[in-house]
């Protein structure tokens, strides 16, 4: 499936400001991540270009269309707007030349203006259009940020995920997503899960209904989006599955082809989920700065890292 973003919502998250609006500018969507400076193309390169990028113009662009005659300049506009970019971005606050607003009005393409300097324009568009133009799947479950460490709870319906979350936010962290939890593959390595936008902030307790996080614990109990960076499945503990002890097993949860830390969480009466997970992210977050406590442990012990270790005896 191929996701877009309206050119109006592009212009409104990079802040950026309409010079001449095209007649079609409400219906114009974006449907690349990729964004192109327009030097090449107004030399008259056109090999690998895509039309779907929208085209910027530094200061560069900018001093070498002021350089050229009237037909070079002429020649130069042909190329760069006959071939109908969503848009065009002028960086840096430069103000267009008249020959560039005939041909954006020739060939009814919108222009845009940014303070921001062209490089910096290009690394926020690139990332946002990352995240609104990325695959993304929805999955029943939890989404909170424990300790910078973005947690995703699954389980089946009634095992407490809604609880746990509630107990986080109590004790001061924040929820990103309640029941449908929106996962964007925003890189090979990276997935940013969030909240439908209608849903987003409340969460479902059995027994009182639906509430509202922001309202009740304040702006800094909820988050917009965060990084996935572990999921916990909670499930009934089951006195006949051997639960792992030591934490020297690591297992790995597929999201659209991003493998992501993973463990299994028994839930029965006694057991605090909420001081559980705690640990679980700040032991996840060890773990990925390169120090693993069950590996210490086994060197001391002078065990391999695989050697079954069962504290009871």
């Amino acid at each position: 499936m191929v996701y877009s973003i309206k050119l109006f919502n592009f212009a409104e998250l990079l802040e950026i400001k309409p010079i001449f609006l095209s007649t079609d500018a409400e219906s114009v969507a974006i449907t690349t991540t990729e964004i192109n400076r327009a030097g090449l193309i107004l030399s008259g390169f056109m090999e690998h270009n895509n039309p779907d990028r929208v085209q910027v113009c530094g200061k560069a662009e900018m001093a070498y269309i002021q350089s050229l005659d009237n037909e070079s300049s002429k020649d130069a506009m042909e190329h760069l707007f006959a071939m109908k970019p969503p848009a065009v971005v002028i960086t840096t606050s430069l103000e267009p030349t008249a020959i560039v607003l005939e041909y954006a009005a020739k060939y009814d393409v919108s222009i845009y203006s940014s303070d921001e300097s062209t490089s910096n324009f290009i690394a926020e568009a690139i990332s946002h259009l990352s995240t609104e133009l990325a695959p993304r799947i929805t999955r029943h479950g939890v989404l909170v940020e424990v300790y910078g460490e973005g947690v995703l709870i699954l389980g089946d319906s009634g095992i407490g995920k809604s609880e746990t979350a509630i107990e986080l936010v109590k004790r001061g962290h924040r929820l990103i997503a309640d029941d449908a939890v929106e996962l964007r593959k925003v890189s090979g390595r990276t997935i940013v899960g969030t909240s439908p936008e209608n849903i987003r902030h409340y969460i479902e307790l059995r027994g009182i209904g639906i509430i509202n996080v922001r309202q009740i614990f304040g702006m800094g109990s909820v988050n917009i989006s965060e990084k996935v960076n572990l999921v916990i499945t909670l499930e009934l503990w089951d006195p006949d599955k051997n639960y792992a002890k030591l934490g020297n097993e690591e297992e790995l949860y597929d999201i659209l082809g991003v493998k992501i830390p993973t463990i299994t969480l028994p839930v029965k009466p006694g057991r605090n989920l909420a001081v559980i997970i705690e640990v679980a992210a700040m032991t996840n977050r060890q773990k990925s700065l390169g120090y693993d406590a069950a590996k210490e442990l086994l060197d001391q012990l002078e065990l391999s890292l695989h050697t079954p270790l069962d504290w009871n005896g």
